[in-house]
């Protein structure tokens, strides 16, 4: 594998599964028949593109198992249908929740796919009455159908984000409740928390504001935020690993000095809580 991105460049992710959960994750697959750590989230957490994302980091300065239940894309429902991996997230001596986007999940607009939470699968008639212009037939995943609904009307579209947010809120609540004892939540984006809502589409965690993380925070032990410095954005690719196709979607994502400062910012609240 190379350490630049661009040619021919693969990434072994040692995709493995745990317990009873059809989701494959990234490896290679750890040991939980002992103390470890649990991160759940998304693409980040993941660590797509980046051989030492911040979980496999901060095994290496806790010196304790991290198991990454990452998934690219990945949704508040993912976790939600899937018990076997909530049992095991709740076993671990501490779990870390990354901040996940409010679009791809499930609400009363519209359906998403029950692991792959980026992918649109059907519209309610309540959305279809409030966009009796769009054919929903034509769009496969999520975003894609966010922008056009946005495009065609700021108005309703600003109902439909509405119920993301209140969606979002409550399925977050439900996650954190099933999830016993110590809980980290974690904001690791490219901008800080906004205080509004921004009316883009680009960028991720989509819809999540500080009124909604503050919210959750009395369900949590600890909420680190972790906004990449400007010296880690300007590295662009630098340091990822990636092949021709898919330079586009590794310029969208934060790279590996990113995941430095998101392990450094957990270290010392992973150290202390394990000490307790």
């Amino acid at each position: 594998m190379s350490a630049h991105g661009g040619g021919h460049a693969t990434l072994e992710y040692y995709p493995c599964r745990y317990g009873t959960s059809r989701v494959l994750f990234r490896g290679p697959r750890r040991q939980l028949d002992g103390l470890y750590f649990a991160f759940l989230g998304g693409t980040e957490t993941y660590g797509r593109f980046i051989e030492q994302p911040f979980p496999a980091l901060l095994e290496q300065r806790i010196k304790l198992a991290c198991v990454n239940f990452g998934v690219v894309n990945a949704g508040v429902d993912l976790y939600l249908n899937d018990p076997g991996v909530l049992d095991l997230a709740s076993g671990a001596a501490v779990r870390v929740v990354q901040v996940m986007g409010a679009q791809n999940l499930s609400n009363r607009f519209y359906t998403v796919h029950p692991r792959r939470n980026d992918r649109f699968l059907r519209a309610s008639e309540t959305l279809q009455a409030l966009y009796p212009e769009i054919d929903f037939t034509e769009f496969h995943f999520v975003r894609h159908m966010l922008g056009r609904l946005a495009d065609v009307s700021s108005d309703r579209f600003a109902e439909v984000q509405s119920e993301l947010r209140m969606a979002w809120t409550s399925r977050m609540k439900q996650l954190l409740a099933q999830l016993r004892g110590d809980t980290v939540l974690l904001w690791f984006a490219d901008h800080p928390v906004p205080s509004e809502l921004p009316w883009r589409l680009d960028g991720d965690p989509l819809f999540v504001t500080r009124d909604m993380i503050e919210t959750l925070r009395p369900r949590v032990s600890e909420v680190v935020e972790v906004a990449a410095s400007g010296t880690a954005l300007t590295e662009g690719t630098r340091g990822m690993v990636f092949g021709d196709f898919e330079s586009c979607a590794a310029a969208e994502l934060m790279g590996p000095l990113a995941h430095e400062e998101a392990g450094e910012a957990l270290t010392p609240v992973l150290r202390a809580m394990v000490r307790r």
